[in-house]
């Protein structure tokens, strides 16, 4: 078994007495790690006759640690799903039996150093580790040390579930009596984003090489391939697998194959890694069960939100879930009609917006449905058309983390009636599904389908195709279930915000757009890259990411479309024949549809227009000069700004500066400044006339005769 806990953290407390801070800092503070590369056997029966584990002790500390010993611990028979989840979840159990502890060669690592581990314990009636009866245990790899300045104490461990089919020297035991019908979803989807750009008629840009890696010799990609490949020798297996596969995985291996860049322009090495992958992949598909995912594993709740107030929209959600049409088109295979397995919880306004789009089935984790009764099969959605396949939460849960494979063969186990019965029923129907984004060696991925063969063999489970679980009718009603951790990890309100902003700006351009007579190109089709890049940035494996750096790709493609309709800057100051002399504009469009454009004026002082500027259709990977009427305010040199809007006011291109001369007003600037002068003229004479008649009126009271009183007798 290779790296089947790779990098697992260490789960520490001390093993002697010390205060809670103590513990609290070595649990913050691992000082080793395990790595488990075999487990053998993975299911124990009753020709098991020793138990082996190998793999590698890792110093992960600062400090050299001494004395260390590792020994295997054998929990009680599990018989709840509570005490499942305890155990993967690295809580302590009752120990039922363990090994003397083993010393590791060296049994001293200072940091960075690393020893094997290898433990081979006999199974049997003098066996250390005694199975009481069949079921489903704990096992626990367990590491001791000392480290310097400290005493000795559990360093690290790997709790894993043990199935025990029948215990080692007895006879078989009787199987459940009813084995439940089981389906396997095998996830073949992107780990991340990985698409920049992919402009129409331009290069594919990948942001780095890691695609090509995943789908090389050895990649995660390729070995998931290859194990389901492998496991066509089993009839059984390949019977109840059912391939679920991300169309932008596929639309972007099959861009590769043509040729693409990497960020900064350098060629993709990957071209022919592309191709071999993809001729594999179709030959997988070929005549079996196929459901998508949506595109670029989009968490649909945070579609629904971008335009959450206009309901009559629904182009991202028509493209996020139109993929079935890009895996027949590129792997010449029909999915299942209408059947999907969304990414994360799906609330009541996403549940109907997909009905809406066309999905009849959708598969789901059985703990996001809430029932009045045991989920037993398939199910309506209460208030919709939709039914709802549940997938089992508690194997999903399983086969997550480290040990996912063994965990999850434990856990299936357990479903099948190897566990107690005090929680119901045993499951009459199984759908079991792997994280979306599996990253489990190919070795770990062939021996877990080579033991489900063993199960289907054995008859603990029952092969069944996933047609068959959906085509029984649905065993009852239940209703979406959104709790609060659901919204914890759901895409954020800034991604969404910001996405709703981009969105908006790409309807106002999309509707200046035009088809022309002579390219005949889809306006749909050029801002598509738009629309998949906001699909991306609700992709789920961008939880916890910045907004900005999320909606980055989405951000660029638009500014690349409307960046190619713009106005050119002239090369030369433009001198105005006159006052009034318009303003000749070089428009440009470097698109493949017509665009309709308004011109408008910016940091205009000194110039104005004097009538308001026509719309114009600039025709499709063509130009058109149009003269701007204005008027110069005022002689002299200066400079105005020249932009395009679309006819709603979304802009395009980048502002143009124009630098222009004028030796002459307008004639409306001319008249005003005549008017004001005669105004001016006719107050100056006004007050010089008032000033004039005030003088002389002073100069005859000065002259007249006096008359006094000696006069007067």
């Amino acid at each position: 078994m290779k790296r089947l806990a790779a990098t697992v953290l260490s789960i520490l407390f001390l093993a002697m007495a010390a205060s809670p801070v103590a513990v609290a800092q070595a649990q913050e503070q691992p000082r080793l790690r395990v790595d488990l590369d075999q487990l053998n056997p993975r299911v124990i029966g009753t020709n098991s006759a020793s138990l082996t584990v190998t793999g590698r002790v890792t110093n992960v500390g600062d400090r050299r640690i001494s004395k260390l010993g590792v020994r295997l611990q054998l929990g009680t028979r599990l018989q709840s799903e509570q005490q499942i989840g305890d155990v993967l979840a690295g809580d302590k159990f009752k120990d039922l039996g363990a090994t003397e502890f083993v010393d590791l060669e060296p049994d001293e690592l200072e940091p960075g150093q690393s020893a094997a581990l290898n433990l081979s314990v006999p199974l049997g009636q003098s066996s250390k580790l005694q199975f009481p009866r069949p079921g489903v245990y704990p096992l626990l790899v367990n590491v001791n040390g000392t480290p310097d300045f400290g005493g000795p104490e559990r360093l690290a461990a790997v709790t894993l579930l043990m199935p025990v089919l029948g215990v080692p020297g007895r006879a078989p035991a009787s199987r459940p009596t009813s084995a439940p019908s089981t389906s396997l979803l095998w996830p073949i989807a992107n780990s991340t984003v990985h698409v920049v750009s992919s402009p129409l008629g331009g290069p594919l840009t990948l942001a780095d090489e890691r695609l090509a890696g995943e789908l090389a010799a050895g990649g995660r990609l390729d070995s998931l391939v290859e194990a389901a490949r492998a496991a066509e020798a089993d009839t059984k297996v390949s019977s109840s697998l059912c391939l679920a596969i991300d169309p932008d995985l596929v639309a972007t291996v099959d861009g590769m194959t043509r040729g693409y860049q990497v960020s900064g322009g350098a060629p993709g090495k990957g071209v022919e890694t592309a191709k071999n992958w993809l001729g594999r992949l179709k030959a997988l598909v070929a005549g079996r069960c196929v459901v998508t995912l949506p595109f670029a594993d989009a968490d649909l709740t945070a579609l629904t939100k971008v335009r959450a107030g206009d309901a009559t929209d629904t182009a991202l959600m028509a493209s996020a879930l139109g993929g079935a049409g890009t895996i027949k088109n590129l792997l010449g295979i029909q999915p299942q009609d209408g059947v999907l397995w969304p990414g994360g919880a799906l609330d009541s306004q996403t549940v109907e917006a997909i009905g809406k789009a066309g999905v009849k089935t959708v598969l789901t984790d059985s703990g996001k449905l809430q029932s009045g009764s045991p989920l037993s099969g398939g199910v309506s959605i209460e208030g919709t058309d939709l039914r709802a396949q549940p997938i089992d939460a508690l194997i999903s849960s399983a086969l997550n983390g480290s040990g996912s494979t063994q965990n999850g063969l434990g856990a299936i186990a357990f479903r099948a009636g190897l566990g107690g019965q005090s929680e119901g029923p045993a499951r009459s129907r199984l759908l079991i599904a792997p994280p979306r984004h599996w990253a489990a060696s190919g070795t770990e991925l062939t021996t877990f389908l080579e033991r489900m063969g063993d199960f289907y063999t054995a008859g603990l489970i029952k092969a069944a195709p996933l047609p068959e679980l959906l085509g029984d009718g649905p065993s009852g009603t239940a209703s979406v279930n959104y709790d609060p951790q659901d919204l914890t990890a759901a895409t954020s309100g800034d991604v969404t915000a910001k996405m709703s902003q981009i969105d908006n700006e790409t309807l106002g351009l999309s509707s200046a757009m035009t088809m022309d007579a002579t390219k005949r190109v889809n306006p749909a089709d050029v801002i598509a890259p738009v629309r998949f890049a906001l699909i991306r940035a609700a992709s789920t494996s961008w939880r916890g990411a910045d907004a900005a750096i999320v909606t980055a790709n989405a951000r660029g493609d638009l500014e690349a479309i409307r960046s190619q309709v713009t106005v050119e800057r002239p090369k030369q100051t433009i001198a105005l024949a006159s006052g009034a002399s318009p303003l000749p504009a070089y428009i440009t469009n470097g698109l493949p549809v017509g665009v309709n454009v308004r011109t408008v004026l910016k940091n205009n002082v000194g110039l104005r227009p004097t009538e308001a500027v026509p719309e114009r259709t600039v025709p499709a990977n063509g130009a058109i000069n149009q003269l701007l009427p204005v008027e110069a305010l005022r002689a002299g040199r200066f400079s105005v700004d020249v932009a395009l809007t679309t006819p709603d006011g979304t802009p395009l291109g980048s502002d143009a500066r124009f630098e222009l001369t004028s030796t002459e007003y307008g004639a409306i600037t001319i008249i005003i400044t005549i008017t004001a002068a005669g105004a001016l003229l006719l107050l100056s004479s006004r007050r010089i006339y008032r000033r004039i008649k005030d003088s002389r009126a002073d100069r005859t009271n000065e002259t007249a005769p006096r008359v006094t009183e000696d006069a007067q007798v």
